[in-house]
């Protein structure tokens, strides 16, 4: 089985990735973790289907059909939807109801599915009725920004609107990265470095916690080895 896909970033605060992919074969994919939540469209034998997807905090295995398309906005930690909870999203998920055509309903409200090149218009949509929240400092801290309120509230609103710890956050963050990395040839050592891992014992740890692979199958990859999306942030870009 084969994956189709691409990906780009978005100007939006609220998006963190945008996304689409076909498949060529039916097969096994490995879904690794993720510490954001997602908007997620695709068509199955010509019905079209929408769910959010919460974080995912361990590698599940995900059976794939063939000539299956999907699509999704990814959302920037700190962004949530309001009528859902954060915390029963997390490895989880909620459908959404499809109405008809490329329309689905969400937060009891009917909406249009964009495009790979225009889902900032949905975004901002949503953004203005409501359902769509964004709270700034969940992201800067994510990212090791200093927060200027207490430890206790900066837990309390990163769990409100993720369900996750920084810390869960930021450890599936620098395990996909690495992941990134070793796909791209890094040898191990520079990559245990460049991410501040204690040793390569703790990155093989990290790799099979949440990526469920080890730094030689990462860096062998193959077509057979079916990933999620996988790239790095400007955060882990930097060396």
């Amino acid at each position: 089985m084969a994956i189709e896909s691409e990906h780009r970033g978005s100007d939006s605060p609220y998006v963190a990735r945008v996304w689409r992919g076909r498949t060529t074969g039916a097969g096994v994919m490995t879904s690794i973790a993720t510490s954001t939540s997602e908007l997620v469209f695709w068509e199955d034998h010509g019905v079209v289907h929408a769910a959010v997807r919460g974080p995912e905090t361990v590698p599940t295995s995900v059976p794939i059909e063939a000539g299956s398309d999907s699509f999704g906005i990814t959302f920037a930690h700190g962004a949530s939807l309001s009528h859902l909870s954060a915390a029963a999203l997390v490895d989880s998920g909620a459908a959404a109801e499809h109405v008809a055509g490329r329309r689905f309903v969400l937060a009891g409200e009917e909406w249009e599915i964009p495009g790979f090149d225009d889902a900032e218009q949905l975004v901002q949509k949503l953004v203005r009725s409501g359902v769509l929240t964004r709270d700034p400092l969940v992201d800067d801290v994510v990212w090791g920004g200093a927060a200027r309120v207490g430890t206790r509230s900066v837990q309390r609103r990163v769990a409100a609107s993720t369900g996750l710890t920084v810390g869960a956050i930021r450890q599936i963050e620098r395990a996909r990265g690495a992941a990134a990395l070793l796909r791209e040839g890094v040898q191990i050592p520079e990559v245990v470095h460049r991410l501040g891992f204690y040793d390569q014992a703790h990155l093989a740890r990290a790799l099979q916690r949440f990526i469920g692979r080890t730094a030689t199958q990462l860096r062998r990859g193959g077509a057979e080895d079916v990933l999620s999306l996988l790239y790095k942030t400007d955060q882990q870009a930097r060396p």
